[in-house]
């Protein structure tokens, strides 16, 4: 067998890859007919893709009675085994019947579908029904390579008297349209004089002849879909982007990534998927919190993915750019192009990997939550066993994971430990699952994955390059998934949910965590922080060379059995502040920070960049710089040093400026710079439309939106910012950090 027939093998598990591996499955799309309904399957084979139509027919799972008193016309109904409520699979013809029988159920129970004491359990997504009771995933057989991935990137201009461009303005256009894949080819669409309706129909054209599986953007659902149909409706033009020629559906959505929500239109392309993956770089800041920022050019940077020569324009710039000089605009949009590939191919790796194992199309893998996605394999596998489908336990409040900090300053020679999978090695070794699996599905589900994952990664050493990249995506999948099972069971909208059993395994965390510190004190070493499954240290006087290597391996034998740690890490100093707000200097001299506190997106670019240089000086043992750097910050502030992009903020809004006066009215809700710019500017604003703003006024303390000023308006000739102003947020945030110790709490998360 060859290493990728290997690799194609972890994923041949029904639990994990589903029951009927159809290969080469791109997408698929739910069709309605009159009195039968069908899936769409858009199948790839040798290089070509067809169009397949298979019947479909949805289904409720119930309760018995409900099923036989429910008098819409069901077409099967089937007796579920096991004990638990929903023990009846009942199907339709129609996707319309089968809503109305939903429907109905809600109204004689009293109980709507989507609440967990329902009777009748509702997916309310027909391509999950279809392939949940199919068996089949997305892409089976297929590498990440073999998906045909389009990049697309517009460029607008804005209207004078504005900053960001909005489609729905007279004077605001798109200028060029950008398009590329990851096998090299791009092109740039648009010149100076050139009619937007052309423009758009041969942007249109191109992706009709291109035929891409996928179409790729950065905040491409916020902003460049939502700009092509504004301007496509203007000109009276269908947008047809589907495979069947179809425009886009659209509806408002949000996406969770940690303790972030962001609002976003999602835009549905029939035969095809659309992935913006500004959202899943947050979904990847919110794991690794390494991102300075969320835009294109700074995640490229972070990644060390932008072109050496990269073209670089502001936004103020592309419109009287295009005119003057368009080779240079095209240039800008080809790098925007071709950097959102390059972050794309890095971040949605495992994504690809999860639509290979789940019953979601790849867009929703994209955006879908991990207990969302957990609860799609347990359902999965229940109903392919013929299982009756229980109610999950009453939602409750209970102790979670523990975070502390226990050494605050800068310290030197720090390690850290990483306690391999906690929550899973605890659920895996004290066998704590939800009390209403009697399939046992949950804790097979996970051993499985975690055995996967470490035979990818062991099998990812040494392999060539393609295999490897591929494994690596396969292990980053099962761990993403691997270490959500715990939050799983303490999530109320879970089908499987159990609060007692989540509340154990946080205690066993909490436990398992409190002897690892007690044995580190106990032999010398000082712990720094400690956070959900891992500890910085610094070991003990003399731990260097062999005598480190014995420490670890005391260490690590220490732990029960089933209990991993690896040492991951190892720097120069830590400057630890607060819980979960860190920076790190490594022996290399690249420099991490962690935490909110120490690069709050809320401070203006000056703050972040102070405490950068801050942090580092600290870091390096240079206190004594610290004074001068204050100085020459403050000097830089009141001597017009700077442009006023360094002092001012960026805001979104994210109501319409008339809601934003209806809740100050109501509510008595605090004014905001931003929306009140908006409404003294007499310009159309709404709810996704940003503003730069700066403070002018000569005293420090003066109400930010009573002197909130444009960054358009900024004149450098007649500079009036507020210099009193910054100098005192300067001076705030100086003495806040100068001590380095935050709030003097060691907190232990509760979770509900």
């Amino acid at each position: 067998m060859t290493r990728v027939l290997a690799a194609e093998s972890l994923l041949q598990d029904p639990l994990v890859g589903g029951a009927d591996r159809l290969e080469g499955l791109v997408a698929v799309e739910h069709v309605e007919g009159g009195s039968a309904d069908a899936m769409a399957l858009f199948v790839r084979r040798d290089g070509r893709t067809t169009e397949v139509r298979v019947p479909f027919e949805p289904f409720l799972v119930m309760e018995a009675g409900w099923a036989e008193r429910c008098p819409v016309s069901a077409s099967s109904v089937v007796e579920l085994r096991g004990e638990a409520p929903l023990n009846r699979r009942v199907r339709y013809a129609t996707w319309s019947a089968c809503q109305k029988a939903r429907q109905w159920v809600a109204k004689a129970s009293g109980v709507p579908t989507t609440h967990t004491r329902t009777p009748c359990l509702f997916i309310g997504d027909p391509v999950q029904q279809y392939l949940t009771l199919a068996g089949r995933t997305l892409f089976g057989g297929m590498r990440f390579d073999d998906v045909r991935r389009m990049q697309v990137d517009i460029e607008c201009t804005v209207s004078e008297g504005h900053e960001f461009c909005n489609p729905s303005r007279e004077g605001d256009r798109i200028l060029a349209i950008g398009l590329g894949d990851d096998r090299g080819w791009s092109v740039q669409l648009g010149a100076p004089g050139m009619d937007e309706r052309e423009l758009i129909e041969r942007f249109l054209a191109i992706v009709r002849e291109r035929d891409p599986d996928v179409i790729e953007g950065h905040n491409i659902f916020n902003f460049d879909l939502p700009y092509l149909a504004e301007r496509a409706k203007r000109h009276r033009v269908k947008l047809a982007l589907g495979r069947d020629g179809s425009a886009p559906s659209r509806r408002p959505s949000r996406f969770t990534a940690g303790e972030r929500t962001l609002a976003y239109d999602r835009f549905d392309v029939h035969g095809r998927h659309v992935v913006d993956t500004l959202l899943l770089v947050h979904a990847y800041d919110a794991i690794h919190r390494s991102l300075d920022g969320f835009g294109l050019k700074a995640v490229a940077v972070h990644f060390g993915v932008a072109p050496p020569d990269r073209t670089y324009l502001s936004g103020s710039q592309i419109g009287p750019m295009f005119q003057r000089e368009p080779a240079t605009v095209l240039r800008y949009l080809a790098d925007d192009v071709l950097e959102t590939g390059r972050v794309s191919r890095l971040v949605s790796g495992s994504y690809f990997i999860q639509a290979r194992m789940l019953p979601f199309g790849y867009q929703s893998v994209c955006v879908r939550g991990n207990a969302a996605k957990i609860d799609a394999l347990m359902l999965r596998e229940y109903l392919r066993r013929g299982c009756a489908i229980p109610k999950p336990g009453e939602p409750r409040a209970f102790a979670g994971a523990t975070a502390r900090v226990l050494v605050r300053g800068v310290v030197r020679n720090v390690h850290h430990c990483d306690i391999r999978s906690l929550y899973p090695s605890l659920m895996l070794t004290r066998k704590l699952a939800p009390a209403g699996d009697s399939e046992g599905v949950f804790l097979a589900l996970l051993d499985v994955l975690r055995k996967l994952r470490l035979e990818a990664k062991a099998r990812a050493r040494g392999t060539v390059e393609a295999d490897a990249i591929f494994l690596g995506a396969v292990q980053s999948a099962f761990k993403v998934l691997i270490n959500s099972f715990y939050g799983y069971l303490g999530f109320s909208q879970a089908r499987f949910a159990d609060f007692d059993a989540a509340e154990g395994v946080a205690a066993g965390g909490r436990e398992l965590l409190d002897g690892m510190l007690a044995w580190l004190r106990e032999h010398g070493a000082v712990p720094v922080e400690m956070d959900t499954d891992g500890i910085y240290f610094v070991p003990p006087p003399g731990a260097q060379g062999t005598a480190l290597d014995a420490f670890r391996e005391r260490f690590a034998a220490s732990l029960p059995a089933g209990i991993d740690i690896e040492f991951d890490g190892v720097y120069a100093a830590m400057f630890s502040y607060k819980t979960k707000n860190y920076a790190l200097l490594g022996e290399d001299g690249e420099l991490v920070i962690r935490g909110a506190t120490l690069k709050s997106r809320g401070l203006e670019p000056f703050q972040r960049a102070f405490l950068r240089e801050f942090v580092r000086l600290k870091l390096e043992g240079k206190d004594f710089e610290l004074p001068a750097l204050r100085a020459r910050y403050a000097e830089a502030i009141g001597g017009a040093a700077w442009p006023i992009r360094q002092l001012a903020k960026t805001e979104t809004l994210q109501d319409a400026p008339a809601a934003y006066t209806a809740k100050v009215g109501r509510s008595g809700r605090g004014r905001n710079a931003a929306y009140e710019l908006a409404l003294r500017s007499g310009r159309e604003y709404r709810a996704g439309d940003q503003l730069s703003y700066y403070v002018t006024g000569t005293a420090a303390g003066v109400s930010v939106w009573d002197h909130a000023k444009p960054v358009s308006d900024w004149n450098p000739n007649a500079r009036d910012e507020n210099v009193k102003y910054y100098l005192a947020k300067l001076n705030a945030l100086y003495e806040k950090f100068v001590e380095g110790s935050g709030d003097e709490d060691d907190t232990e998360g509760t979770e509900s």
